[in-house]
C-alpha cells in the first residue's frame, strides 16, 4: 500500500470513527431514558430557595417547558450565556415555556449576583447538591455549564453540556412550546 493510500485510508477510518462518535453522542443526550424519567421526578419534587430565600416548589414548573440550566458564580462560560437565557426566557413565558437557574454555588454568592444582575428567570440555590442532580440528568462529569430542555410532559428533550449557542437551543425549545 502507497503512503498517500494509508494517509487517506486512515483520514476516512478517522472520519467515519468521529461521526459515528458524534450520531452516538447525539443519541444520548437526545434520547428519554428511564434514568431521565427519574432525574425528572426527583427534579419537580425538589423545594430550594431562591436568591433571596424564598423557597420554590419546583412542582410548579410541571406542565411546562423548561430550559434548566446548571451553573455557578465562579464559572465565566455559565454568566456569558445568562443573558442569552434571559432573552430566551422572555421569548418563551409567554408561551407557557420558562427558564430556570439551578446555582451550584453559595446562598450569598448567588444572591450577591442575582441582585446586582437582575435576570428575568429565577435563580434557585442547590449548593452542591445540585451536582448531584445534575449528574442524574446526564451530567456525568458535574462540569458547569449544563443546560437540560424538558418538555411539557416532562420528556427530557435535550441536553448540552457547555456554554449554549442561542440559535439551536431556541429551535430545540421551540419544536416542543405550544403554537
Amino acid at each position: 500500500m502507497t503512503p498517500s493510500r494509508r494517509w487517506w485510508l486512515v483520514g476516512a477510518t478517522a472520519f467515519a470513527a468521529a461521526a459515528a462518535g458524534g450520531w452516538l453522542a447525539s443519541r444520548r443526550t437526545t434520547v428519554t431514558s428511564e434514568e431521565d424519567v427519574a432525574a425528572v421526578h426527583l427534579l419537580f419534587a425538589q423545594k430550594l430557595p431562591d436568591h433571596a430565600g424564598t423557597t420554590v416548589s419546583l412542582d410548579t414548573f410541571k406542565g411546562r417547558t423548561v430550559v434548566l440550566n446548571f451553573w455557578a458564580t465562579w464559572c465565566p462560560p455559565c454568566i456569558d450565556e445568562m443573558p442569552e437565557l434571559a432573552e430566551l426566557h422572555r421569548e418563551i413565558a409567554p408561551r407557557n415555556g420558562t427558564v430556570i437557574g439551578i446555582g451550584i454555588d453559595s446562598p450569598s454568592n448567588i444572591r450577591e449576583f442575582a441582585e446586582k444582575h437582575q435576570f428575568p428567570y429565577p435563580l434557585l440555590v442547590a449548593g452542591m447538591a445540585g451536582s448531584e442532580l445534575s449528574r442524574k440528568l446526564g451530567n456525568s462529569s458535574a462540569a458547569l455549564p449544563f443546560t437540560v430542555v424538558i418538555d411539557r410532559s416532562g420528556q427530557v428533550v435535550d441536553k448540552k453540556l457547555g456554554r449554549i449557542k442561542l440559535g439551536p437551543l431556541r429551535e430545540r425549545v421551540n419544536a416542543v412550546l405550544p403554537r
